[in-house]
């Protein structure tokens, strides 16, 4: 464990995050720029590919950094059983959800490998033991994103939103040092877990915080989080929207935004489709490629 992610444990995660946000919000000319410079030049962001590729142009820090592309700048796998790659980024685990006892997968136990022996279980993840049983023995692919990358989530598969829930917790980082030293650590964070009923069944997508990136917004509902903290908050759509309007969104739709960036977690159930067999750890990854494909 490096000296930064040991100093993590008695940072305090929420007032940092707090502070950062409003330097991300910030509409001081000087301060939103400096931060855009220096992104754009220590992380190499590639602007060309950006709708509004002037990066003076944008009137805070937050609008550059959730960026919209140009058309075309991502295409989504043509092959129509394919489920697509919901962000830019790494792959920072992929496989399937289970438990390795002496080089035996387990499929039922319901465990999903984080990095260097540390994992959890898909109950800790979604904070739901019922909903975890859906997922026994499916598979998972868990996305990094970095500060370069686009900051939109977008969906593997058409989906019919069923509910949220926002799970409070710690702001650890989620950069390769932490995720291989930090016990469970996405299921410790701050996150979002979004399920969906799909025509395979249920699909989840977990957006997960991170220190100094823990701002999640969606399509359908605008800022989950902040508010940090307090007890787990579940919202039920299955009655649609404030219209009673069922909230479909089509696969490779944009469902969801980092404020800050961070960690995308794809659960499927057994049996729905198979991960691509290119996908490893630390494997690049383009929003719209194929992540799995149904039999």
């Amino acid at each position: 464990m490096s000296p930064i992610t040991a100093l993590t444990y008695v940072l305090p995660h929420r007032f940092l995050s707090s502070l950062a946000r409003r330097l991300a919000y910030s509409r001081n000319r000087a301060v939103k720029q400096w931060l855009i410079d220096t992104v754009t030049r220590k992380f190499g962001v590639n602007l060309a590919e950006a709708a509004n590729p002037d990066p003076t142009s944008y009137a805070t820090f937050n609008a550059f950094f959730t960026r919209a592309l140009k058309p075309g700048a991502r295409v989504a796998d043509p092959d129509p059983r394919a489920l697509l790659m919901p962000a830019d980024g790494k792959i920072s685990e992929c496989g399937h959800i289970g438990r390795a006892d002496e080089g035996v997968l387990h499929e039922d136990a319901g465990h999903i490998f984080q990095a260097k022996g540390h994992g959890f279980t898909t109950a800790e993840l979604l904070g739901d033991e019922d909903a975890a049983r859906a997922f026994d023995g499916g598979v998972y692919a868990t996305v990094y994103l970095s500060p370069k990358d686009y900051h939109r989530v977008h969906m593997p598969w058409t989906g019919t939103l069923r509910e949220t829930v926002h799970v409070p917790g710690r702001l650890f980082s989620v950069g390769p040092d932490a995720v291989g030293s930090v016990s469970k650590l996405f299921a410790r964070n701050e996150r979002l877990v979004c399920h969906f009923d799909t025509d395979f069944g249920p699909m989840a997508l977990v957006m997960v915080g991170a220190l100094l990136v823990s701002g999640v917004e969606t399509v359908w509902s605008g800022v989950e989080i902040p508010a940090y903290g307090g007890p787990v908050t579940v919202k039920d759509y299955r009655s649609g929207d404030s219209s009673g309007q069922p909230i479909v969104l089509e696969r490779f739709a944009e469902m969801a935004r980092f404020n800050y960036g961070s960690t995308v977690i794809v659960l499927l159930p057994k049996g729905v489709a198979e991960l691509d067999p290119k996908l490893r750890a630390q494997l690049p990854v383009q929003l719209g490629e194929r992540l799995a494909l149904r039999g």
